[in-house]
């Protein structure tokens, strides 16, 4: 049986982010986890906000690409702040899109296990704080994305997550007990 999981990512604009993306696919297919990603494999009429969140609620986990999107040539944070706020320098930071942090926040509200990983040089505010979910985000680089995927880390990530989806899997379905 496929276990459904929430594949979120931007659209990738590079060849390289084009060919990572089908090399995980195939692994998670593997596994026997079907990717669902909305306007790739479900399409829905609604907002997107409500679209998601149809697919989260038949989803068994999420996994969260954050590839490179746009790229801040210069840039800095706090500006010039007057109340002791510390500035910090953004030039030649990359960010991704917002969706990257929208989804993930929603399948965290309703419990599923969910694994972001991110593209090297992507800012990590927001939901890709390391530890924001009280979790590892780790961080993969396109020019070496087979070995990524092949590595003793990606592999004990993978095998975790997969677990704790298979375990929502496993468990969903149980009624509640009353005693």
């Amino acid at each position: 049986m496929k276990i459904p999981i929430f594949l979120s990512y931007p659209k990738p604009y590079l060849q390289q982010q084009q060919d990572f993306l089908k090399k995980l696919t195939k692994l998670l297919e593997k596994n026997n986890i079907y990717p669902i990603t909305l306007g790739v494999t479900d399409y829905d009429m609604n907002v997107p906000l409500i679209a998601i969140r149809r697919l989260l609620s038949v989803s068994y986990g999420m996994l969260v690409v954050a590839f490179r999107r746009g790229q801040i040539i210069e840039g800095i944070t706090n500006p010039n702040s007057d109340i002791g706020r510390t500035s910090r320098d953004l030039s030649n930071t990359w960010i991704t899109s917002s969706y990257c942090q929208i989804e993930p926040a929603m399948a965290f509200q309703i419990g599923l296990p969910i694994l972001i990983i991110r593209e090297s040089g992507v800012n990590t505010e927001g939901m890709l704080t390391e530890g924001a979910m009280g979790l590892y985000t780790p961080e993969f680089d396109l020019n070496n994305g087979d070995d990524y995927l092949n590595s003793m880390e990606w592999r004990d990530i993978i095998v975790q997550w997969i677990h704790n989806v298979m375990t929502v899997h496993n468990t969903r379905g149980i009624p509640p007990k009353l005693f």
